[in-house]
């Protein structure tokens, strides 16, 4: 007689020694991959040919952003093998890290992008369940986020997202001018002066004033400000009513989490347009519990943290790698550290006497991407840059003596 798949798995799960040795899974459907291998052992890098990669640029999105610490891994694997409710756990995980922010409300977005999204959403609708429902396709004109135009840049998308029209302004004369009954946010990109090298038009505290004037909430995207750590608490001391962070950089989260914290009305509006409410405009900017736990752990970790001895850290890397470097002849060394907000790490540059060490930045950074392990870097003109903050403490070794051997083979 044949049995059925189904069949014979019911069969299975009678068996005492069968079900002792883990054939069926905690959730009563067969794992047939236990049968075949250990996934404990399982490299799935090497099985589906994914290169590992040494990162020496930092935070980047693209290169995975950052390594979780191996307290919010476990938190992840802890809080995965039990049901809860969702939003019971978006509130009381975002109680506590309010508690730790000092700030009214918070809550754990898809990364900094969501909470752009989730927060100028908020200041659209409210908690009017109707807007929330046929956002961003709402009725009456459309609404308006005041923004300085040399503040514009690739992630106001996600704001976009809301249907909303960005209005650009020049100075604090034009933004109050052109705030009118269809504003509904001031968006301040924390950074724009940083990577634009120019000062803000409109300071941050001139920028908050007009809005809470107006009676308009004020948003601060500061994704890539830490460190310092004390960045996490100054935008609420000095009065913006949203404020988002990613989680998956320095902090050291999961890579798709985000923070959003801020005015409490705003923060629970921010909940009714997110997952796991299903007729939302933020259904896909879903959250898994997991992350949420994950989220905070890292936080407290982050807060918990001695950030003095982690920069020592850094300068003692950076000079580990200089040091092999300049056995190489001409080869100069310096400390570069970005002033900020964003990326505000320190950073090894590297130059040379080309005539003598026949190789420019842009070819040396080349080289480096195509060793194994692959290292990445950054070529800045004259200089080669290396980000050692996201790198574990093994790789600097193997940095060290690759820098070393690019460069010697050029001589």
């Amino acid at each position: 007689m044949k049995l059925s798949r189904r069949k014979m798995i019911r069969i299975l799960a009678g068996v005492p020694l069968l079900g002792g040795l883990g054939i069926l899974g905690a959730g009563g459907c067969a794992s047939t991959g236990q049968l075949s291998r250990n996934l404990e052992k399982r490299d799935l890098f090497e099985e589906l040919g994914i290169e590992p990669i040494i990162n020496g640029r930092g935070t980047l999105t693209y290169l995975s952003g950052s390594l979780m610490q191996p307290e919010v891994v476990e938190t992840i694997s802890a809080t995965s093998t039990r049901y809860a409710n969702l939003n019971e756990v978006q509130d009381k995980v975002g109680s506590r890290i309010a508690e730790l922010l000092n700030c009214e409300a918070a809550m754990v977005t898809s990364g900094a992008a969501g909470a752009l999204t989730l927060g100028t959403a908020a200041a659209i609708t409210g908690t009017d369940e109707e807007l929330i429902r046929n956002l961003p396709d709402i009725p009456g004109p459309r609404r308006e986020v005041i923004i300085q135009k040399n503040h514009r840049y690739g992630y106001d998308h996600a704001v976009r997202n809301t249907g909303i029209k960005m209005v650009e302004v020049e100075n604090a004369r034009e933004m109050v001018q052109a705030i009118n009954d269809r504003t509904v946010m001031g968006l301040f990109f924390n950074a724009a002066a940083q990577f634009g090298g120019f000062e803000h038009n409109i300071g941050h505290e001139e920028f908050v004033a007009i809005c809470k004037r107006h009676g308009i909430p004020s948003f601060i995207d500061a994704a890539a400000d830490v460190p310092p750590a004390s960045n996490l608490f100054l935008y609420t001391e000095m009065g913006f009513d949203l404020i988002t962070f990613s989680g998956g950089k320095a902090i050291r989260g999961p890579q798709s989490a985000g923070l959003l914290y801020g005015r409490k009305d705003l923060i629970e509006a921010a909940k009714l347009n997110h997952s796991p409410h299903s007729n939302t405009l933020g259904r896909g900017l879903k959250v898994n519990k997991e992350e949420m736990f994950g989220m905070l752990v890292a936080l407290e970790l982050y807060l918990e943290k001695d950030h003095d001895a982690e920069w020592n850290q850094w300068l003692d890397w950076n000079e580990q790698i200089a040091e092999n470097a300049k056995t190489v002849p001409t080869v100069h060394s310096e400390i570069h550290v970005n002033d900020g907000p964003a990326n505000h790490f320190p950073d090894l540059r590297l130059s040379w006497d080309q005539t003598q060490v026949k190789i420019t930045p842009d070819e040396a950074a080349d080289a480096l991407s195509k060793g194994t392990p692959p290292i990445l870097v950054s070529s800045r003109g004259d200089s080669l840059s290396i980000t050692v903050s996201m790198m574990k403490p093994e790789q600097v070794n193997i940095v060290a003596r690759r820098v070393k051997n690019v460069l010697e083979e050029a001589v």
